[in-house]
């Protein structure tokens, strides 16, 4: 990875990796979108509002999949100084704590119907929150020192700290007694959700993780970009006596 510190080597590869996933964005979407509101049938006891599953749970599996790169990048970025790492976890931050709210709204508007109420305090619930809230500590640390540097170390910090949160979120629905059901895709004998829905949900889940890369991407070179015109003008502002200027 340490190769692709090189912007130039990073902009070549995100060039190359753009179309590809821009393009499988708004193919799986419009798949996606087909087969959870035409296609797939309503539910025996949910109606209709089983839909809302098709974007709440791959918000979900985003939030936490997102959140779990922030902290490798963060790893990164404190334990080999990787400048690349360190612009990617500001950049996948804001990304995660919107798919993260995304999964507190659909998940409210999916509760309200079935549970008789938009919110409860139980483990899944408030592991969710808890990490809405470490997204946005995260981003308010980056940005709370006039060094860029120390503010991203502080954040990296909290973000490795705030990983033992993701355990607590995926395993909340067996070791406490909550509202949410026990996994129904990811079992080791079988998925426990018809092909008619699982389909639906893993495309759609797909669509959101070629979403997250190209956004992601987008991101870091706006991000290597105005670092470099920061750099520029500070060398204009130095004059002409700067000595990156006379080389």
């Amino acid at each position: 990875m340490q190769r692709f510190a090189n912007p130039l080597r990073f902009k070549r590869l995100s060039g190359a990796l753009l179309p590809w996933t821009s393009t499988a964005t708004l193919a799986l979407f419009a798949a996606g979108l087909w087969l959870a509101l035409a296609a797939s049938p309503r539910d025996y006891q949910q109606g209709e509002t089983v839909r809302i599953m098709y974007v709440h749970v791959p918000a979900a599996w985003m939030a936490m999949f997102v959140y779990a790169n922030l902290a490798i990048a963060s790893a990164v970025a404190l334990v080999w100084r990787h400048p690349l790492a360190e612009i990617a976890a500001r950049a996948m931050a804001p990304v995660g704590a919107c798919f993260t709210a995304l999964c507190l709204v659909t998940g409210s508007l999916w509760g309200k119907p079935m549970w008789g109420t938009w919110w409860v305090w139980d483990a899944r619930l408030t592991s969710v929150l808890l990490l809405f809230f470490l997204y946005l500590g995260y981003m308010a640390l980056a940005n709370a020192f006039e060094d860029e540097a120390r503010g991203t170390r502080a954040a990296s910090i909290l973000a490795l700290v705030g990983a033992v949160n993701l355990p607590v979120i995926k395993f909340s629905v067996d070791w406490w007694n909550t509202l949410h059901q026990p996994a129904s895709v990811s079992r080791l004998d079988a998925p426990a959700i018809h092909p008619a829905m699982l389909t639906p949900l893993l495309v759609m889940a797909l669509a959101f993780m070629a979403y997250f890369a190209t956004v992601l991407l987008w991101r870091i070179e706006a991000a290597l970009a105005e670092r470099r015109v920061a750099a520029r003008r500070m060398l204009t502002e130095a004059g002409p006596s700067s000595p990156a200027l006379r080389r």
